[in-house]
């Protein structure tokens, strides 16, 4: 069996974890809630590539071609998932509304749609966790090597 490593997805989880806990106990309104906000949107895009890149090393396993992928658009990368079980299909429509959110990072880094990206964490790093479940049961080594 190929071994699928979650550990950069795992990272990049505790980091926004971690960027959400100290936003919520930043003094509202205070530049470092702003910083905070700003580590969240950044960790967000962040752990979303991670995510991806991972689902296309795990896609190759079920027999799609390297090639293919790369030009495979993400939303169909996802539906993909589902056919072979790596995500649900209700998992898919959060994973498509967190992709929607997520390009539009690069058009607007407003405060608006800061809270807005904001609102989405939650439920994104419980999909993310269920992620690196299923990737990890599927393709990962066994509880006794994977420290």
């Amino acid at each position: 069996m190929i071994y699928l490593n979650t550990d950069q997805l795992q990272r990049c989880l505790k980091t926004l974890e971690s960027s959400l806990r100290l936003y919520q106990q930043a003094e509202e309104n205070s530049i470092d809630q702003e910083v905070f906000r700003n580590a969240i949107v950044k960790g967000y895009e962040l752990t979303q590539e991670t995510a991806f890149k991972l689902l296309k090393k795990a896609l190759k396993v079920y027999g799609h071609g390297g090639k293919k992928l790369e030009s495979t658009p993400v939303k169909d990368m996802l539906r993909l998932a589902a056919v072979h079980d790596l995500m649900s299909l209700d998992e898919v429509e959060r994973w498509f509304r967190y992709r929607d959110n997520r390009n539009n990072t690069a058009h607007d880094y407003g405060e608006a749609f800061a809270e807005e990206t904001l609102v989405l964490i939650p439920l994104f790093l419980e999909d993310v966790r269920t992620l690196i479940v299923c990737l990890s049961e599927k393709l990962g080594q066994d509880e006794t090597t994977n420290g």
